[in-house]
């Protein structure tokens, strides 16, 4: 199973189980009314949970990101060995 059809299972569970809560009355399932004030917006803070989730797993992904110092330099000197060989064809800089 890919990890997008994860997400997708556990989207329309979660969105189910939503569902099927706030919808009680019509059911007959009777939800106090405090957790019908805290059903109600569930989604909206699913989301930024999720949200500061990603943004931060892209921040740390970022931070930690590893130089490679070695191609860093083979790119320099292909970039050097280009800019001479067009030098010697004519084109200035």
């Amino acid at each position: 199973m890919t990890k997008l059809a994860q997400w997708l299972w556990g989207l329309a569970l979660l969105g189910s189980t939503w569902a099927a809560l706030t919808m009680g009355p019509t059911l007959g399932l009777e939800l106090p009314l405090t957790c019908r004030e805290v059903l109600w917006p569930l989604p909206a803070y699913l989301l930024v949970t999720v949200g500061c989730f990603a943004l931060g797993t892209v921040g740390y992904r970022v931070a930690t990101f590893n130089d490679c110092e070695g191609a860093a330099l083979e790119l320099q000197t292909q970039i050097q060995e280009a800019r001479a060989d067009l030098a010697r064809k004519g084109l200035r800089f």
